[in-house]
């Protein structure tokens, strides 16, 4: 497993992602799976943010306490990291939230840009980049140059599944960014499909399919 990717094993996140995995689950209980499983990936996701001292009055007195210093802003990958971002916002209601929406060239099967909003000053944010499935890393990586060109400069890439041809070609292109995932999934299909995987993410939230 390469340096910057970090595997969240929590049973509790393993006992929802193998309810994610059944394609018997409806697209709702899918949706709030994919939440709640954001939600409690905060926890590992977050323990790089910095802190500040603040002073507080509780009812008895005056004491001393640790509030965020970062400012946090959340940029899915459209459409699929939306859900995603919600679960996160759950945890971080102060975040600041972008977006970005990538579509594949039919010819050249790269990733090309057709959206972009993000945060005024992205420069002095910590940017989650949340997308549920990394397959073979070129969204990722093709989102990651975006929001580098618009100034951002603290990323942590965050996804539900990964296969280990996206998680090489991440790392190897942005080596510095952190990779927070639950599952490192056997390998990529003839179609790119994640396998095991849990099908089209994007199809299972909105009930596309």
């Amino acid at each position: 497993m390469e340096k910057n990717v970090h595997l969240i094993e929590h049973p509790l996140i393993q006992h929802k992602l193998t309810l994610m995995r059944d394609k018997n689950t409806t697209t709702k209980e899918f949706r709030e799976l994919v939440k709640e499983v954001s939600a409690l990936m905060v926890y590992e996701i977050s323990r790089s943010m910095k802190l500040k001292d603040v002073e507080i009055e509780t009812p008895i007195g005056k004491t001393y306490g640790k509030l965020l210093r970062d400012e946090i802003a959340i940029i899915p990958i459209l459409r699929a990291g939306i859900i995603m971002a919600e679960g996160i916002i759950d945890l971080i209601p102060t975040a600041k939230v972008g977006h970005i929406g990538l579509y594949r060239d039919p010819e050249t099967l790269k990733p090309v840009e057709y959206y972009c909003k993000l945060p005024n000053n992205i420069s002095e944010y910590k940017v989650f980049l949340v997308d549920p499935m990394l397959a073979t890393g070129g969204s990722a990586i093709k989102a990651i140059e975006v929001i580098k060109d618009k100034g951002a400069e603290d990323i942590v890439f965050v996804c539900l599944i990964s296969a280990p041809e996206g998680l090489e070609n991440l790392s190897k292109e942005y080596p510095d960014i952190p990779i927070y995932t639950i599952s490192i999934d056997e390998k990529l299909n003839s179609h790119g499909y994640i396998v095991p995987g849990l099908g089209d993410a994007g199809d299972r939230l909105f009930g596309t399919k």
